[in-house]
């Protein structure tokens, strides 16, 4: 059976200025420590695109624990890029863990005057949950600056955060799967790293998804931690309204000594069985080189079929 579900959106969204030739991207850590070296090759190919880039003191921080700088220096970092107005567009170096301790602390008054592209995926996830439920401003949920490495500024997905950035509508598909429920829905798209997602349940970030599009992925987890953290969502209303559902990437799971005795595809299938809105799996959004760039924020529509499953603009 195919469903058709159709949301209106009831507050309009702000896109901030799409970018050109000799604009300014600056590259910041918010959370997790990065090394210099590993954005140069980023540095090298958005001067290649026409960008000036700018680097904050977190790339390289002189931070000796985990993250890229103290709380404080993390967020003077963050908020010194989103205040500077010839700053068109803030690209995250890496995700880890540490936004959600600065989120409240940073001052978003500038940016409402003059929006601007915040990048990123993973721990960002807070930064485009917290943009979206407070000041209704598309962001990208895209490649961070690791993902140019060696050759990987030349694939698809890379290449998709240039596209965005300059403004190309884009369309991106994903494949056949036999947890896939067909139909089309039509809505504005949100989601992210689904730890984050339930981390943020009953925060100032906490998404409303009623008449969304959600997009959902995770690394590294316990299999039951998947499920406890889709029962948290699930118990908290966010999955019941939706428009639609992708199911993204769930790489490196990790399962306990007594097997929990489903995969992941297969927890989250069973979670959601009782919906009736279209529900795409193994969607190239996630912690692997497939991830493509995706507009916060932004009306997509979501296709199921026979054949795999297509997400437009």
């Amino acid at each position: 059976m195919t469903f058709i579900v159709t949301f209106m959106r009831l507050r309009p969204m702000i896109t901030p200025e799409y970018l050109k030739p000799g604009d300014t991207i600056a590259i910041v850590c918010p959370a997790g420590y990065l090394p210099a070296t590993n954005v140069q090759t980023c540095v090298t190919v958005l001067n290649q695109w026409g960008y000036r880039v700018i680097q904050g003191t977190t790339v390289g921080g002189s931070s000796s624990t985990y993250f890229s700088g103290t709380d404080q220096e993390r967020l003077m970092d963050f908020q010194r890029m989103l205040d500077d107005t010839t700053v068109k567009a803030i690209l995250c170096g890496r995700g880890g863990y540490g936004t959600g301790r600065i989120i409240e602390q940073i001052n978003f008054s500038t940016f409402l005057t003059k929006p601007k592209w915040i990048i990123g995926y993973s721990d960002i996830t807070v930064l485009h949950a917290h943009i979206h439920q407070q000041y209704q401003i598309t962001t990208l949920h895209a490649p961070m600056a690791t993902a140019f490495n060696g050759e990987g500024w030349k694939n698809d997905y890379v290449q998709s955060l240039r596209e965005a950035l300059e403004g190309v509508t884009s369309a991106c598909s994903g494949p056949e799967h036999s947890f896939n429920r067909q139909g089309v829905a039509k809505g504005s798209l949100v989601g992210g790293n689904l730890a984050l997602l339930a981390h943020l349940v009953g925060t100032s970030s906490d998404l409303d998804t009623t008449g969304k599009i959600l997009f959902i992925e995770d690394v590294g987890e316990q299999l039951y931690n998947i499920d406890r953290m889709l029962y948290q969502y699930k118990r908290s209303g966010k999955l019941a309204s939706l428009a639609g559902l992708i199911v993204g990437g769930f790489t490196e799971c990790k399962d306990t000594e007594r097997p929990f005795g489903k995969t992941a595809h297969e927890i989250i299938n069973e979670i959601v069985s009782e919906y009736n809105y279209p529900v795409c799996f193994d969607f190239p959004v996630s912690h692997t080189e497939r991830n493509y760039a995706l507009k916060v924020g932004a009306i997509y529509e979501l296709r199921v079929d026979a054949t795999g499953s297509l997400l437009a603009e």
